[in-house]
């Protein structure tokens, strides 16, 4: 990747900040604007409408979403971390310690520290799009974790894996929890499988959550939470495209919509225009009908025996798999040989 490294400073003692920065280096991989608004329009231009899952994740959508994952209806972090919790130590003997464990998306970081002890990778490195959320958590792991070495990577991964050849040379364990594959399309899912497949190398292996399909009811309340964070994270993705985009979206002329798919076995989650409008994106006039939609994201639910079918299309082999004793997600290890 074509990357510049520089160090992180933290506003500590000169000592504590010289120790931490030893075991810290991070790399941009910057997207150019013009592609930016490119594929925004393309998406607000097409039919149905659209706006990209990623482009949730300005600084203020990065935190709404780390609020989403504690409300008590946003089942999933939950759940997911009872598992961690749970077999982390059966994971690292099944996995093996040492290697270099590799997180796209990596968010705040606070699920691998829920690994980080029992796992002892020979180095951290998490890949997130959202600078600051980068920046904050990177410096907090190796001023917690006074053994471990990061290399945080600022860059979109939905396209490819950007790692940089300062890595330990150390079998590789890629992490992506969340069931963040689950806003993929199926097809679109098949192939970043192929992307993190390859980024294992050889040796390599995935440790990845998945969402299960359960009833409508607790899926539907989980995207339409009380406090109605869901929504104003929806929201925000307008004004993020009016900064990315020149567009000149109002928010308070749309609302939030989300519900499950049975037939597509998905969350939808969608805009809806309150009233006939004409915004302005990238220079381009858009006319909304009132009631017309723009999908911003699915969040798709497999079986067991589904995703490890459409994993092993990728490349992997199926290991391992932990479920939480209500059957409602899972995490599973596969193998890249």
């Amino acid at each position: 990747m074509d990357k510049a490294s520089q160090l992180i400073h933290s506003g500590l003692s000169p000592a504590a900040e010289s120790a931490a920065n030893e075991r810290l280096r991070l790399y941009y991989q910057p997207r150019p604007a013009e592609n930016t608004r490119e594929e925004i329009l393309t998406g607000l231009t097409a039919n149905p409408r659209r706006i990209a899952p990623k482009f949730f994740y300005d600084s203020k959508g990065a935190a709404l979403f780390d609020q989403i994952t504690r409300l008590p209806e946003y089942y999933l972090s939950r759940v997911e971390r009872q598992i961690f919790r749970q077999h982390s130590k059966d994971m690292a003997q099944t996995v093996g310690r040492g290697r270099v464990l590799i997180e796209p998306g990596s968010g705040s970081s606070e699920k691998v520290t829920m690994l980080l002890d029992a796992f002892r990778p020979a180095a951290y490195v998490p890949l997130e799009i959202t600078e600051s959320h980068l920046l904050r958590a990177s410096h907090q792991l190796v001023m917690q974790y006074p053994w471990l070495s990061v290399h945080g990577i600022c860059a979109d991964y939905s396209s490819n894996i950007p790692l940089p050849d300062t890595l330990p040379d150390a079998p590789r364990l890629l992490f992506f929890p969340g069931s963040t594959i689950g806003n993929f399309e199926p097809t679109a899912a098949r192939i970043f499988l192929g992307h993190l497949h390859d980024a294992c190398g050889d040796d390599g292996a995935l440790l990845i959550g998945v969402d299960l399909r359960k009833k409508s009811n607790i899926l539907n309340a989980a995207y339409n939470d009380s406090a109605h964070v869901t929504a104003q994270f929806n929201l925000n993705i307008l004004d993020h495209t009016n900064h990315l985009a020149d567009g000149n979206f109002n928010r308070d002329f749309f609302r939030h919509l989300a519900f499950f798919n049975d037939d597509e076995s998905r969350v939808e989650m969608h805009l809806e225009s309150l009233k006939s409008q004409t915004v302005t994106v990238a220079e381009t006039p858009l006319y909304l009908e009132a009631g017309e939609r723009i999908h911003t994201e699915n969040s798709y639910k497999y079986s067991i025996e589904s995703f490890q079918a459409m994993a092993a299309e990728a490349g992997f082999k199926p290991r391992r798999f932990w479920v939480d004793p209500a059957g409602w997600f899972s995490v599973h290890l596969l193998d890249a040989a």
